[in-house]
């Protein structure tokens, strides 16, 4: 018992960290990330094959819930990936007007409505997001939209903590056990939201 339970400590990490690129014309960063991730969302673009950034997030906090575009983590991380360097006509903002609970899936439906809305198609996606967050993100992404479209992930590792001793640090506890519970939840229970089929984007925009 003590063995396995050692085996899960030292493997959750890696499991939920996890990064699994496609290839993929579009970066979408996650815009409620904090600075060093954006940082390296830009830096991904940069080193890429990508025609397009798209920034996504719900009202940014203590905004009280969704007043405009220009209010939300969306708008937010396009400011920060032009600070750190990438041209204004490659970064593409696509808010969500969700706030709170399940916040990453909410943006994931607004791209895939805004995709829709706008007769572009997506072939595939690689997706930056934080460290243990990551499983979770490409699930839920994936699960809005659909299969028709190949969901790649890029963890961009938490300079406060040691991953590799993460149990050691008050951050790494919380940010492992939350996003084990999360991913938990969101691979077991459906979310009534997902999108109907008509809601799926057309197929030859974005190939990949």
């Amino acid at each position: 018992m003590l063995l396995a339970i050692y085996a899960v400590v030292l493997n959750v990490h890696p499991f939920l960290a996890v990064t699994h690129r496609v290839k993929a014309k579009v970066l979408v960063v996650e815009g409620w990330m904090d600075e060093y991730a954006i940082r390296a969302g830009a830096g991904e673009f940069k080193t890429g094959d990508y025609e397009h950034i798209i920034t996504t997030g719900g009202p940014a906090a203590g905004s009280g819930g969704y007043t405009n575009d220009y209010n939300t983590f969306a708008s937010v991380g396009a400011r920060r990936l032009k600070a750190a360097g990438v041209a204004d006509e490659s970064v593409l903002m696509v808010p969500s007007h969700v706030i709170g609970r399940d916040r990453t899936y909410s943006s994931a439906i607004a791209l895939l409505r805004w995709l829709r809305d706008r007769n572009m198609a997506l072939g595939s996606i690689n997706v930056v997001t934080e460290d243990a967050h990551a499983r979770r993100t490409r699930l839920l992404f994936q699960k809005a939209l659909g299969n028709d479209v190949k969901v790649g992930i890029i963890s961009i590792p938490n300079p406060d903590y040691d991953a590799k001793h993460w149990w050691r640090y008050s951050e790494g506890v919380r940010e492992v056990i939350g996003e084990g519970i999360a991913y938990t939840y969101a691979k077991v229970f459906p979310y009534q939201s997902e999108a109907p089929p008509e809601d799926r984007p057309p197929k030859s925009f974005f190939p990949p």
